[in-house]
């Protein structure tokens, strides 16, 4: 824990919100490799661009290029990974854009401590699992991931050797291998839309 700091308030949530016109929240993307995730959180980046809501996708692929390439793949890594990207996604939040985290974030208490920041900050927090059966994620394996697993050349990984917690109580549950990427843009846009999260 650093030492000899002092935090240095500025504009608040709702001022910044009052001002530019737009809530700020986190969308966290949850669930298996090749579920769907970067797929649904892109596509719904540029709809709600094209609406002149400010958003920003961080992926979890993307993150480990820069932020987080000091780390690798062991549970306490993962754990880093995510609390960092939590961090990150408040601060994007905090500043009235819509952040859409993209990341497996396999263990529930990982989510549940993102979920938990959000809220200590007043911060909308929404939990979107994107549900897929393992087996149709290894159909799909676009970076050959599952089949490297299945050979025993990556340890720990997440549906094969090392576990995935479902939510239990995701706000938004799209099951990927039965809706498409349009549906399921618009099953997240409905829930943001009602919620008041975004005004269309």
């Amino acid at each position: 824990m650093a030492t000899n700091i002092t935090w240095h308030a500025g504009l608040t949530h709702d001022e910044r919100a009052q001002l530019i016109g737009q809530k700020g929240a986190t969308l966290w993307f949850t669930g298996l490799s090749a579920s769907g995730k970067s797929t649904i959180a892109t596509a719904l980046e540029q709809f709600l661009l094209q609406q002149k809501i400010n958003s920003y996708r961080l992926d979890g692929d993307n993150i480990r290029f820069g932020l987080n390439k000091d780390l690798g793949f062991s549970e306490q890594d993962r754990n880093e990974n995510i609390r960092r990207i939590s961090e990150v996604a408040k601060l994007f939040a905090d500043s009235t854009t819509i952040a859409l985290t993209s990341f497996i974030s396999p263990y529930r208490a990982d989510r549940d401590q993102a979920r938990e920041l959000h809220e200590k900050a007043n911060l909308p927090f929404v939990e979107v699992f994107v549900d897929v059966p393992v087996e149709v994620a290894e159909q799909r394996d676009p970076k050959g991931l599952y089949k490297k697993a299945r050979a025993g050349e990556i340890k720990e990984f997440t549906g094969i050797s090392a576990p995935y917690e479902a939510p239990a109580n995701p706000e938004i549950h799209i099951h990927s291998a039965t809706t498409s990427i349009e549906d399921a843009v618009r099953q997240i846009v409905d829930y943001l839309v009602a919620n008041k999260i975004i005004n269309l």
